[in-house]
């Protein structure tokens, strides 16, 4: 069992240079607490993510640690370029000494997607082409390419990333069905559904993970969770509760804005409502121990991904919570594993 951390890079108030540097000093945390990795959400024209630009954003992040892995959950890639995206991708991966951990999707928000001119009807068509591409010159000496919105022919790749063929790829995963496509092409995964909604998805990854590979070990099926811990259970729910009420806040912010509901439904108002359906977590060490080891019982997940900071919650609040989970949580969360 390994544990790793998504991080929306969501608006807590501070002034810009202050977030990124507290945020920074989480990950240099992260680091030293012996985290797999660290996912980052992409999202643009809203204080949910201030991170609108994972590379630049990440390129700080692999000056900052030595050993966390890192990487966007997820790439936009309706929204890049797919040559400039490969340069990236293969400048970050050669900087960090072979850390990086690419996150690919076609963005949750149409709104975010036509703020850049971009038709939202596009995006799978878009996602699907700038797929292609980027996989092919992260592992051959020349893109080729002839579709809908790109043309290349023989482009030489100068660049190459430091792992082989590529970065381990990663993706969102919600529906069975595409669970079942990331087995087939041998990605990792995280949900943030509910307990019994994401065992739909483990189950149909492994079984079709046996049919196309066999007995090879299974990539990283990750469960994602709020989480927060404290001493006691009260403290630990009423920092949660009162962090998340600005999270829900940023959440909702684009979409409320333009009078229309969020593509998979409103989130629950309040942390408790979280709780109640799976996707928060907030207690002692012991309780969080408790609801992890049973949560991840139920999921079939066979990795831990823990958002420990989110909403308005400050550096001074964060680095405890954190401090507690690493020393208490992570090593009774491994050994019931």
């Amino acid at each position: 069992m390994e544990f790793g951390v998504f991080d929306h890079v969501d608006s807590n108030g501070l002034p810009l240079a202050d977030f990124y540097e507290a945020r920074l000093q989480l990950v240099e945390v992260y680091d030293r607490g012996g985290f797999y990795a660290y996912h980052v959400a992409e999202h643009h024209a809203t204080p949910l993510g201030l991170a609108a630009s994972p590379s630049v954003y990440l390129a700080a992040v692999a000056q900052r640690t030595r050993r966390l892995k890192f990487g966007p959950l997820v790439y936009t890639l309706p929204l890049y370029h797919p040559l400039r995206l490969i340069e990236e991708i293969c400048m970050l991966d050669q900087l960090s000494g072979g850390r990086l951990q690419v996150g690919i999707g076609r963005g949750i928000s149409p709104l975010e997607t036509k703020c850049f001119g971009v038709d939202p009807e596009e995006r799978q068509r878009r996602y699907e082409a700038t797929l292609r591409i980027l996989l092919q010159g992260l592992t051959e000496k020349a893109v080729n390419f002839e579709g809908e919105f790109f043309r290349f022919s023989n482009v030489p790749m100068e660049l190459a990333p430091l792992q082989t063929p590529h970065p381990p790829i990663w993706q969102g995963i919600a529906s069975p069905d595409s669970a079942a496509r990331a087995a087939r092409d041998g990605r990792n995964f995280v949900s943030l559904s509910s307990s019994i909604e994401t065992r739909a998805l483990t189950d149909r990854y492994r079984q079709a993970w046996r049919e196309i590979h066999g007995a090879a070990p299974l990539p990283k099926l990750g469960l994602g969770r709020f989480i927060v811990v404290a001493e006691s259970n009260d403290a630990a729910l009423a920092l949660a509760r009162r962090a998340y009420t600005k999270w829900h806040a940023s959440f909702h912010h684009l979409w409320h804005l333009h009078g229309i509901q969020p593509t998979r439904g409103e989130r629950p108002p309040v942390f408790e409502e979280t709780m109640d359906g799976g996707r928060g977590i907030a207690g002692s060490p012991q309780s969080v121990i408790a609801a992890l080891r049973t949560q991840l019982v139920e999921s079939g997940a066979n990795y831990c991904v823990g958002q420990f900071a989110f909403g308005d919650m400050t550096l001074d609040e964060a680095l405890p919570s954190i401090d507690l989970f690493v020393r208490e949580v992570m090593p009774a969360v491994r050994a019931a594993a």
